[in-house]
């Protein structure tokens, strides 16, 4: 999530992204309620890029049938195991007969909190999911607005690529990743150009507070959380391949002082904190 321009492998790196599971829950939880208000789920329901299985598990708490698809092993084992009445699949939303996955008559649901961001080619990947809908599908996602004015990018993640010999390259607009969709008018035509209809991309603003309670009756600063989040994502996990053997444990460890002490300097009233800026989309098939 963090600069993941650094070349995202979520076959490789979702075991992190499953163990950090229920930190990410917390810091995304008011786009997990967007999502799930915005689909009112029900019926036959279909999370693409279903990561650790928090929809799913809505879903099924809504009574609908829950079926979830992802690229990566890890992150299928831990939402099948989250959700045992759910469905879960390794497949590419991209290429795979989704349809097959539904009951007969399509998916009366399909929805994805910042999951379908990273397809080589968005508009044959809708076109694709779209085909998988049944006639009164709804869908509705959460996706990243421009990473500048999103913290959760950069706040701690600079330091930590700092690191790097070069830094790492500014994708292009559009590139596959968590800011493919950053530019409301080019999210617009993807949907348009692969048959969506009743396109709604709103924007959808919440905080994320990583403090958590420390056992003590107070909480602890989020400082440790933050830096477990920066770590479980691939950029976080490509630094560390890439320079630790170099730096050793010592070197590594002052690197993640020098991560911490970041963190410090931008406490909000005592704590790592800050706001997320997000669309929040809905269509018809």
């Amino acid at each position: 999530m963090a600069n993941d321009s650094l070349g995202p492998d979520w076959t490789q790196h979702g075991a992190a992204w499953a163990e950090q599971d229920a930190l990410f829950d917390r810091i995304f939880a008011p786009a997990t309620r967007a999502v799930v208000e915005a689909a009112d789920l029900q019926g036959t329901v279909l999370d693409v890029g279903c990561g650790g299985g928090t929809l799913l598990e809505a879903a099924a708490a809504a009574g609908a049938t829950a079926v979830g698809v992802d690229i990566s092993q890890a992150m299928v084992d831990a939402a099948a195991a989250r959700v045992p009445a759910a469905r879960v699949v390794v497949a590419d939303a991209q290429t795979a007969d989704l349809r097959t996955l539904s009951d007969g008559h399509g998916f009366d649901r399909i929805v994805s909190r910042f999951g379908v961001m990273f397809f080589d080619d968005p508009v044959a990947a809708f076109g694709n999911i779209r085909r998988s809908a049944g006639p009164d599908c709804r869908m509705a996602f959460v996706c990243w607005q421009e990473g500048s004015s999103n913290r959760i990018f950069t706040l701690g993640t600079r330091t930590l690529v700092a690191a790097l010999d070069e830094p790492p390259e500014r994708p292009d607009p559009g590139a596959p990743g968590p800011l493919a969709f950053a530019d409301r008018d080019y999210l617009r035509s993807i949907l348009d150009d692969s048959g969506w209809s009743g396109v709604s991309i709103e924007p959808l603003t919440f905080d994320s507070d990583y403090s958590t309670p420390d056992g003590a009756g107070g909480r602890t600063d989020g400082v440790e959380e933050r830096l477990a989040v920066i770590l479980a994502t691939s950029t976080g996990q490509l630094v560390s391949d890439r320079v630790r053997a170099s730096l050793g444990e010592s070197g590594w460890a002052d690197l993640l002082d020098r991560v911490r002490a970041n963190l410090r300097e931008n406490l909000v009233n005592g704590v790592v904190s800050h706001p997320n800026q997000c669309w929040l989309v809905t269509a018809r098939p």
